[in-house]
């Protein structure tokens, strides 16, 4: 190519970039127009906008950022970011967001592993919940409304205030938000005796693609059905949910046991995969795997630490321990008893007498790191064979930080069917795993390095694991299962992941979405699309 023609092409690709800028500034001053002249009170809503020249535009954007991989400078940011204060500011912003072409991401606490809630390759908005954070528990009807900028951690505390005896089985994170957690299903220690949080979801109410607020009723039991379990954001906007409070006893034990490889962790793993899904639905014996120091100096090992929630006395879990797994050598020296609350706190890794307002903090414990996550499904035991390849990937440089926390099935999931909620991983599961890589170091480097390690462990993985398909879950988001094309997407490439994540639950999820959003607004990289645009694009 020839000098001239080169400078022709660098001409031409100023001009359509200048284009572009200039159409999406144009759509982002259209946008903000729209929402002042639409707005019921253009006063009020003002004072919930934040553009880019905001000097509280980046504080707001990076607050509930909970993964550093989306914190760089080249991350995609949006045009304007809306905290609403009320119901019709909602609407106003689905209304002219859908007249003036921007996309909308709501975030409710942050956590979607793959920033899916508050990134996106085109123009987009951020609907941020944070201000709708209400929650109402009636411990005569045991039902309480949540709205869905809550966190987890925020509802135990306000069911806590009302009643020591009433529960529910959400997740063990306080920080995640409920939006997310429960239209994605909500795993939590209690899904033994409970099943998950969208199991225990009786109501709802949302903001349709036309602005319209609906609630059970006038939703109907298929968009019910879909925003438990089939993730939220592919059908409105979730303002709040009505749940079941469940009863737990005045005091539980939790235990944790800590086994190196050399305390025979190896073995106790083994023989975990074989009983833990068969204990009492009131006892939860679950596993994190980490590399730690050894005891040797200057080495390294292998640690299985075995945490423990059972609903009911003491005495009954060390005897029901003794017959089904005395191997693990589980003493009262190992547990303590407290309220069901305090276990809450205990188990996000609080330490013990910490105030319960923490639970009201929705800054995360640790420190914040870079991170990728990734899940599976196992239905036959991992022979020993097998987990000593897992160990020895955990050697490597980039496994320091990794984590592999192992989850036991059995119980109430077992009992409830594959399609009564879009979340279909039930019986003929012997535990869910969950695989995390965590590093601090900045840069696209370091992100390859300890992305390739968890990537390689996954194919590692995969003879041990579900197939047909390899099964994953949605709130452990992982976009290297699959994506929609950017735009509109077709069936065939989102059935990639979404069979991975909803087995044949996916095609009742198309064909609500294609009842309730045709036009296929509310989308990102891994939502639901509508039928009726693949069959355009086949020229049906």
């Amino acid at each position: 190519m020839n000098i001239q023609s080169t400078s022709g092409l660098s001409f031409v690709l100023v001009l359509l970039f200048s284009s572009s800028w200039a159409a999406s500034a144009q759509n982002h001053e259209d946008f903000l127009q729209c929402l002042s002249l639409h707005s019921q009170n253009p006063t009020s809503i003002s004072q919930v906008i934040y553009t880019p020249n905001n000097p509280s535009y980046l504080p707001i954007l990076q607050f509930s950022i909970q993964n550093l991989r989306f914190t760089s400078s080249d991350t995609p940011k949006p045009t304007v970011i809306v905290t609403p204060s009320h119901e019709s500011q909602i609407s106003t912003v689905i209304k002219c967001s859908r007249t003036h072409g921007l996309q909308i991401r709501v975030r409710s606490g942050g956590h979607d592993y793959e920033g899916l809630s508050y990134v996106s390759e085109l123009p987009f908005v951020v609907l941020d919940m944070i201000k709708f954070k209400s929650i109402t528990v009636n411990t005569e009807t045991r039902t309480a409304w949540v709205q869905s900028g809550s966190t987890v951690g925020e509802l135990y505390y306000r069911i806590a205030e009302k009643s020591k005896v009433l529960g529910f089985p959400a997740g063990t994170c306080p920080t995640v938000g409920v939006g997310g957690h429960f239209s994605g299903g909500g795993y939590g220690m209690m899904l033994r005796k409970y099943g998950l949080a969208a199991d225990n979801v009786i109501d709802a109410r949302l903001v349709n693609v036309n602005g319209e607020i609906l609630d059970r009723k006038s939703m109907g039991e298929d968009l019910f059905w879909a925003i438990r379990g089939g993730g939220g954001a592919s059908f409105g906007v979730i303002l709040e949910w009505k749940i079941k409070l469940l009863s737990v006893p005045q005091e539980v034990p939790v235990c944790t046991l800590d086994k190196t490889l050399e305390q025979n962790a190896t073995n106790l793993v083994h023989k975990w995969q074989s009983v833990a899904s068969k204990f009492p639905e009131d006892l939860f014996i679950g596993i994190v795997i980490t590399r730690v120091n050894s005891t040797r100096d200057g080495e390294q090992t292998i640690q299985a630490t075995f945490h423990s929630l059972f609903l009911g006395g003491l005495d009954r879990l060390l005897s029901l321990m003794q017959e089904s797994f005395p191997e693990l050598g589980l003493g009262k020296e190992d547990c303590t008893e407290m309220s069901w609350i305090e276990s809450v706190l205990y188990i996000a890794g609080f330490p013990r007498g910490e105030s319960l307002e923490v639970l009201l903090d929705r800054t995360p414990l640790a420190r914040q790191l870079y991170f990728k996550a990734k899940s599976d499904y196992v239905k036959e035991p991992i022979s020993k064979n097998g987990l000593e390849g897992i160990w020895k990937m955990f050697y490597e440089d980039e496994a320091e930080a990794a984590v592999m926390i192992l989850s036991p099935y059995g119980g109430k999931m077992d009992e409830i069917s594959e399609y009564a909620l879009p979340f279909p991983h039930r019986a003929g599961n012997l535990y869910k795993i969950q695989h995390l890589v965590y590093w601090e170091e900045e840069g696209e480097v370091a992100a390859e390095r300890h992305i390739s390690w968890i990537r390689r462990l996954y194919s590692y993985m995969a003879p041990y694991v579900s197939k047909f398909p390899r099964a994953a879950y949605i709130n452990y988001r992982d976009l290297d299962v699959g994506v929609n094309n950017q735009g509109n997407t077709s069936y065939a490439q989102a059935s990639i992941w979404g069979f991975k994540y909803f087995k044949n639950n996916f095609n009742r999820l198309v064909k609500v979405k294609t009842m309730m959003d045709p036009g296929n607004f509310f989308r990102n990289e891994q939502s639901i699309p509508p039928v009726s645009l693949w069959r355009k694009k086949k020229g049906d």
